[in-house]
């Protein structure tokens, strides 16, 4: 069996052994959920990017710079951080540079520290990145963005299901506080996710800046039949 752990903040990273285990980023509202979607609806790749003038270099590349800061659309940008500026052929055999306040630096780190393989996890393709994580087995780490280095109840919760789906599969086990507690959170959480997160503070955050319907879409589970992964510095779809 592979061990599992979760770090509840990627101010935590520094502190743990990345090398030779599978990272998997989760920044369910809304920058994994975003790039999901857009390699599900045909992007050729999405390229993480740390600040707006990287984007905008790429953008000579023939790139669409994407991207937020604290939760708004950056100015100048040809789109946000939403799932749906994805859909109806918007990104279809394009390139996406994005960036955002908290996941797109995640995938970096994950990077800088050796991590094996970088997935990244959402709700929406939850039961394929499962799937791909026992057919792939080694020691994960799954990395919370969180909100500015501190913890959110969104990440924490998806970490605690995806941590529960693979002991249950009988391929992992954990002896990691983390990734008990995110657990606790799944048991304390119920079934009405969306229901559980209203008192949060990036889910009531999002709901002052009029995204509601992308937080309602970010929380369906398993719709998304793609594993999401980086190769050759970009993200791509795995299968």
């Amino acid at each position: 069996m592979f061990q599992i752990e979760v770090l509840l903040s990627p101010a935590l990273l520094p502190y743990h052994q990345v090398q030779n285990k599978h990272v998997i980023v989760v920044d369910i509202l809304r920058a994994t959920s975003t790039i999901v979607t857009a390699i599900n609806e045909g992007a050729n790749h999405v390229k993480t990017v740390l600040n707006a003038e990287e984007a905008a270099e790429l953008k000579g590349e023939g790139y669409l710079s994407a991207g937020e800061r604290n939760g708004a659309k950056m100015e100048g940008f040809d789109m946000g951080n939403s799932p749906f500026e994805c859909m109806e052929g918007k990104v279809l055999n394009r390139k996406l540079a994005l960036t955002t306040t908290n996941g797109t630096k995640c995938f970096n780190a994950a990077q800088e520290a050796g991590a094996k393989t970088i997935l990244a996890g959402s709700f929406l393709n939850l039961d394929a990145t499962v799937d791909w994580l026992i057919n792939h087995p080694a020691d994960c780490i799954v990395l919370c963005a969180g909100w500015k280095n501190k913890v959110n109840l969104e990440d924490t919760l998806y970490a605690g299901l995806l941590t529960q789906r693979l002991i249950d599969s009988n391929v992992a086990t954990t002896e990691d506080d983390g990734a008990l507690m995110a657990m606790d959170v799944l048991q304390m959480a119920g079934s009405d996710f969306a229901d559980y997160l209203k008192k949060s503070s990036h889910y009531q955050r999002l709901s002052h800046l009029h995204h509601h319907e992308d937080m309602v879409y970010c929380l369906k589970q398993s719709t998304i039949e793609v594993v999401v992964g980086m190769k050759d510095n970009v993200l791509v779809k795995f299968l």
